[in-house]
Formats: structure tokens, sequence, C-alpha cells
């Protein structure tokens, strides 16, 4: 700020603080102040003396708030320069830890089962999770003397209904749905929660499943071996998986296999693959004639495979949970050391939401 060669706006420049900058401001602005008493005298005045003095008092209230103004703007930049000039921030220190969401472990792996099957022409089917009996169970071949159709093995609900509704205990509803909408082919995948009246240290009422159908002419079991063969491989990421089918009965499927893996020991604990010993890690079989006729097809015509298994236990077998109820406890100490990054970039093994 130049000094003004006017006395009064000259003693502004002197204020070294913006505390005594502004008490200048009150003594000349104020409502007491020096430039307010003289607008004030101006009433008095006869018109002829207000029209010679008016225009001199309000030039000095426009000079004396343009000199407070700058005279303000340079003490206030002399003051962030100090404050610049003493205030350092070290780059090299470490960024506070902020809280951050991250996946759970089975919408994790439902993405890299989805990514997979879907690279093998699968397409994802959903359907209700509160089903009717007869897509539930009778459409699936389940008899009514079934022990799943027991009042202590699945969730009936209450109430008036055309038939008797249940939580569904498996997705292959999806699979009825989709054969009865759709005409074949079909290849799907069906994953989703699921409810059984079970509830112990291996087992909650409450857990995932997901389901494959292959509906065309001309399918065998050696098709349905190859899938899940390259499937498994994909999934635990691993050339040396080997598997054995086990002759197994479901209603659903004739004939009708328990899948196994091999598996070995790797730094203390049970890993698929190798050759060790077997693991049954899911079932399947050929879908059998009935429930193709009672979705409208003909089994004379089409043929097809079906598979199952849980989704939380081959989470368990890839990323080494051991605790199945640990799944659903909500604890976040939990989550933080299971749980994956949303942001990193997805893999066909990976999934789309790892």
């Amino acid at each position: 700020m130049t000094e003004p060669a006017d006395p009064t706006l000259a003693r502004f420049y002197g204020a070294d603080t913006l505390p005594e900058l502004e008490a200048m401001r009150v003594a000349m602005l104020g409502k007491s102040g020096e430039i307010t008493a003289q607008l004030k005298s101006l009433g008095p005045m006869t018109p002829e003396q207000r029209a010679i003095e008016g225009p001199k008092i309000h030039a000095q209230r426009e000079a004396v708030t343009a000199a407070i103004a700058e005279r303000k703007a340079e003490l206030e930049a002399a003051e962030l320069d100090a404050r610049l000039a003493t205030e350092r921030l070290d780059l090299s220190l470490p960024s506070r830890e902020t809280p951050r969401g991250s996946i759970h472990p089975v919408s994790q792996v439902m993405d890299e089962l989805a990514e997979i099957f879907a690279d093998l022409g699968f397409a994802v089917a959903e359907g209700p999770e509160i089903e009717d009996d007869w897509h539930n169970f009778t459409a699936l071949n389940i008899p009514e003397t079934h022990p799943a159709r027991a009042m202590h093995d699945t969730f009936y609900l209450a109430g008036e209904h055309e038939r008797p509704m249940v939580l569904r205990t498996h997705t292959s509803p999806v699979q009825i749905r989709t054969m009865m909408a759709s005409k074949p082919p079909i290849r799907l995948i069906a994953p989703g929660r699921v409810y059984r009246s079970d509830s112990d240290a291996t087992h909650t009422p409450m857990f995932h499943q997901i389901e494959g159908l292959v509906i065309d002419k001309g399918i065998t079991m050696g098709h349905l071996k190859w899938t899940l063969e390259t499937f498994l491989k994909t999934f635990f990421e691993r050339n040396d998986i080997v598997l054995r089918l086990r002759p197994s009965y479901f209603p659903f499927t004739e004939p009708s296999a328990e899948v196994d893996v091999g598996w070995s020991m790797e730094k203390g604990r049970r890993v698929v693959g190798g050759s060790e010993g077997w693991m049954e890690v899911l079932g399947s079989g050929m879908v059998h004639p009935r429930v193709i006729a009672a979705c409208g097809l003909d089994p004379d015509e089409w043929q097809g495979f079906a598979f199952g298994t849980g989704v939380d236990r081959l989470a368990m077998l890839k990323y080494g949970m051991n605790d199945l109820r640990a799944f659903f406890d909500g604890d976040l100490r939990w989550m933080k050391h299971y749980g994956f990054l949303s942001l990193d970039v997805p893999t066909l093994s990976g999934g789309i939401g790892a």
C-alpha cells in the first residue's frame, strides 16, 4: 500500500494488525465514527450548504472505505504468508486409516461362479425364495413321503394358500420355472439363498446354493463331467484337480452321482487339489425323465444334466474359513480379514466384484 497524501487516509497505513485496522474502521465509519457524525450534520443544513458539503463527505467516506479494504487485503496476505512459512505438511507420513467397506466372501464367490459359467455359455436365472410345494417338491419328482417334506426339515408358511407354501429348500425350482417358460436348449445357473430347518456347528437355517442345468439333445454324463472338471479347475485355480463321480441317489436325477475331488495338505490345512484323499463337494446327475415331462418337454427328445453345491462351502474351501456360522455373525473383524476390496481388477477366477 502506497502511503496516501491525505493525512486522514495515511492513518490506516500505520495499522500493523487486523484488530488495529478494525478499531480504526469503527472510529471512522462506526455508529459514533467521525464520518458518520459528518453525515448526520447534513440534516440541519440548508439545501445550498448540503449541495456543497454532501459530495465532500461522501467522497471522503468512499476513500476511507477503499483505503481500509486495501490495507486489510495486505494484512491478510501477510498473515497467510506467515502461516505458510511456519506450517508444513509432511508428505512422507502415512495417511489416516479411514473406514472402508468390503465384499462379503459369499458375494465374492457368487461373482466368481457367474463369471466362470458365463464363459462356458451359461446364463444366470433367479426365482422366488417363497415357493409352492409343487415347484419345490412335486415337479422335481420328490414324493409326499420324502423326508424333505417333513415339518422338521422344511419351513412351511402359515395361512390359506392354493398350494402349501415353503421357504425354498434349494434353487431347483428355478430350473423348473425356466424349463416351463423357455424352449430348449437351456444352459443356466441358479444362485441364491435357500432355507432348511437345520442348525448346528456345520449347518445354518439359511445358506447359499448354486445349481446348474443343461437341457439339449444328445446330452450325456460325459458333458457333465467335463463341465464340472472345467469349472472346478478354474474356480480353485489349479490344474491338478482330480474328480471322482460316486454313484448316489437324488429324486430329480437318474443316474445320480456325488462328485468328490482330491485334496492335499498345504501349510497345515487341507486344500482342494492333489491326491492324498477324497472330499465331496457337490451332487449331480442326468435330469430325471419325469422332471423333464413335468415341465412339458418330451424326455425322448430332450436330455440334460444338473448339479448343485453350497456357495458358502466353496468359499470355505478356497479361502480357508473353518466355521460356517461366522459367515452370518456380522463380525466386522472377520469381514476385515476375509472381505475383498471392491475396486480390484476383475479376473475370470476373481469375479466381477473382486
